[in-house]
């Protein structure tokens, strides 16, 4: 999705009645569209450097960094590097992510 790949450790699928967790490998040089969550989000970044943008506000973040990202919140991710970058991602199921133009998305790994 938008250039980066998700790869699921937990979700009802797998057996998970709350949460979901997943890692993501955000390719160098993309910038996803900013999205608001629908569910609060722990992001962990594991390698690499992203800027994160949380309503509206940039800030860059390195491995080991952690951002909670609350319900509500519009949320962008940027890596402006040459190097993937990885995360890891915990949230509860039912996450939506809503973009711009008023269009949902409900990530098969977050359900």
């Amino acid at each position: 999705m938008h250039g980066a790949r998700f790869i699921s450790y937990a979700a009802p699928l797998s057996g998970s009645k709350e949460l979901c967790a997943w890692r993501g490998e955000i390719p160098a040089g993309t910038k996803a569209p900013v999205h608001t969550v629908s569910r609060e989000e722990i992001f962990h970044l594991l390698s690499g450097e992203l800027l994160i943008t949380l309503d509206g506000r940039g800030e860059r973040i390195v491995a080991g960094d952690t951002v909670i990202i609350n319900p509500g919140v519009t949320f962008g991710v940027e890596n402006p590097t040459d190097e993937v970058a990885v995360s890891w991602v915990t949230t509860s199921i039912g996450l939506q992510a809503e973009l711009a133009d008023g269009s949902v998305l409900t990530p098969p790994w977050a359900n």
